[in-house]
């Protein structure tokens, strides 16, 4: 695999099969796991500039995860964005973790979003995993969601191939923004093995998360997935079939996704 450097590929036009159109993720290989997140950043905010000037307003979808750390780095330190006109959403959060916890992907989005922007957003809608209630914070989730057209979600892939906390075998047909799931026990490990809690047991087994159909909607979909760990996912994600098996693998059918890796992540991939 060519990992060294910036590269890109589109391999093939859009192509429709059984009346679905599949689009060939744009695939970015970058230098470092640095280089990736600068990119990616470069990608997401130069897109929430286009939907400001369109608009005067717009929206994102931000991920937590180790994966994301660079990316977000990078993106709060644009301060040519008016950010006090962008409503944020968070992806996902365990059901009954509280915010308190080091785990806990609403305090992820505290410290390494929200607090660090030179500019407070229109608003952040945090997932209220602890509630008591999961489907009401779904619905409540839901509804604020539907009055806002996302303009580019920023995403990682699970060591599974999961997108967001959707595990395989997702669910490709609800129309729901929101959903409860089970976590599979490689998304517990992956969270034990990524320093988030000391033993599997310890990982909550339920999370609220964005459906797939959801994340799909969004104008554009910036994705970076860094690390060797997430090579297979990788592999399966750009050049398998697309298959509730393989979550992430519907971004083959998503006219504006771009896969941001680095030569780790990349390397089980053939160069083309």
């Amino acid at each position: 695999m060519p990992g060294e450097g910036y590269q890109t590929a589109r391999a093939r036009p859009p192509i429709d099969v059984g009346g679905t159109t599949f689009f060939p993720m744009k695939v970015v290989v970058c230098a470092s796991k640095e280089d990736l997140g600068e990119k990616a950043a470069q990608d997401g905010a130069r897109r929430i500039r286009e939907a400001l000037r369109a608009r005067g307003e717009a929206s994102v979808i931000v991920a937590s995860g180790v994966s994301q750390l660079e990316m977000l780095a990078r993106l709060t330190a644009a301060e040519d964005i008016a950010w006090h006109a962008v409503t944020g959403f968070h992806l996902d959060e365990y059901v009954g973790l509280p915010i308190t916890h080091p785990a806990s992907f609403r305090l992820y989005m505290w410290q390494r979003f929200v607090q660090k922007l030179p500019l407070p957003l229109a608003a952040f809608h945090y997932v209220e995993g602890d509630t008591g209630d999961p489907g009401a914070e779904c619905r409540r989730l839901g509804a604020i969601l539907s009055r806002h057209p996302v303009d580019v979600a920023f995403v990682g892939i699970g060591e599974n191939g999961h997108l967001a906390f959707n595990e395989p075998p997702a669910d490709f047909r609800t129309e729901a923004p929101y959903l409860v799931v089970d976590l599979t026990l490689a998304s517990r490990r992956q969270q034990v093995g990524e320093g988030w809690f000391a033993s599997v047991d310890d990982v909550p087994p339920r999370a609220i998360s964005m459906s797939v159909a959801q994340i799909m909607r969004s104008a554009a979909i910036v994705c970076a997935a860094p690390d060797q760990r997430k090579a297979e996912a990788v592999r399966a994600v750009v050049t398998g079939p697309v298959t509730p098996d393989v979550p992430a693998s519907i971004l083959q059918c998503h006219a504006d996704a771009t896969l941001y890796l680095d030569p780790a992540s990349a390397s089980l991939l053939d160069g083309r």
